[in-house]
């Protein structure tokens, strides 16, 4: 049970949480129960998840060396010596066979692009873009994106502007906030970036972008379009738990968090009820109302 728990550590298997953003398409459009919907969602969400595991391991077997010094990385399973590079090595293969044997069952020639841009990206920000400012926090922001666009192109499904647009302003936040809190936590010895970036920048940033996402969310639930598409107004009713989640998620990276966006949550059992309490809002107006 121990070794398994190590491979699943290495794999950052808690972190799946995020590619739940590739069910975002599907869930907005009132379809996900649609087996011609469902179905490829949940094989694209596979595909995410082998691929983001695959892009962790190529970063830990990189920063290895530096994790050993590193306060809280150091028990990382390759850093600790709990899994060897050799082992690393095989399993990544096999993840990297695993994802693109989906991606083919897939079949769709745009999500497989999509996929191959996020590991591409990944694994140059793993071999020196996370040092360059601005660099680093962009592809940190684009990985949340690319996961929504990536569940609408397995699916077929079109996404709004506006709900891109907020999936962006989200993304920065929370890129900025981790910056920020491993800049307050650490100094800037443990990460070369951390050098270029003051406290106030990250905060300025961090403020301007959560501000731009609820506004940008605003505007999706109001849409036109978007009324139409779901149900009236009934949107809109979801603008104030949005409101509240931002709060609140914002307190816990002002307070002792390492800002990192799964740890956040995961640790602040309001911020998960509130979340449900989206999700649930959601449901009743996409698919009962």
């Amino acid at each position: 049970m121990k070794r398994v728990k190590k491979y699943l550590s290495l794999m950052r298997v808690k972190h799946y949480i995020k590619n739940l953003l590739v069910f975002a398409a599907a869930g907005c459009s009132g379809r996900l129960f649609e087996k011609n919907v469902a179905v490829p969602a949940l094989l694209g969400f596979a595909a995410f998840c082998l691929t983001s595991s695959l892009i962790y391991i190529i970063n830990d077997l990189r920063d290895a060396p530096k994790d050993r010094l590193h306060p809280v990385k150091k028990s990382r399973p390759i850093a600790s010596g709990a899994v060897t590079e050799r082992a690393a090595v095989i399993l990544s293969i096999l993840l990297f066979l695993a994802a693109s044997g989906i991606s083919v069952i897939i079949g769709r020639v745009l999500s497989a692009v999509l996929l191959a841009a996020y590991l591409a990206m990944n694994i140059g920000y793993s071999f020196g873009l996370k040092d360059v400012p601005m660099i680093d926090i962009t592809i940190l922001a684009a990985g949340f994106l690319v996961r929504v666009m990536y569940g609408a192109a397995v699916t077929g499904i079109a996404v709004s502007d506006w709900l891109y647009l907020t999936v962006i302003s989200v993304a920065f936040y929370c890129a900025l906030g981790k910056r920020r809190n491993e800049l307050k936590r650490n100094g800037s010895g443990t990460r070369t970036v951390l050098k270029n970036y003051s406290p106030e920048f990250l905060d300025k940033n961090m403020y301007m972008c959560l501000a731009l996402a609820n506004v940008f969310y605003a505007l999706w639930s109001t849409d036109g379009s978007t009324a139409e598409l779901y149900g009236g107004k009934h949107m809109v009713f979801t603008v104030p738990i949005v409101l509240l989640i931002t709060m609140k998620y914002s307190m816990d990276v002002e307070g002792d968090s390492d800002g990192d966006p799964v740890e956040v949550l995961l640790h602040d059992r309001v911020l998960l009820c509130l979340t449900a309490l989206y999700l649930a809002a959601m449901f009743v107006i996409l698919y009962i109302l």
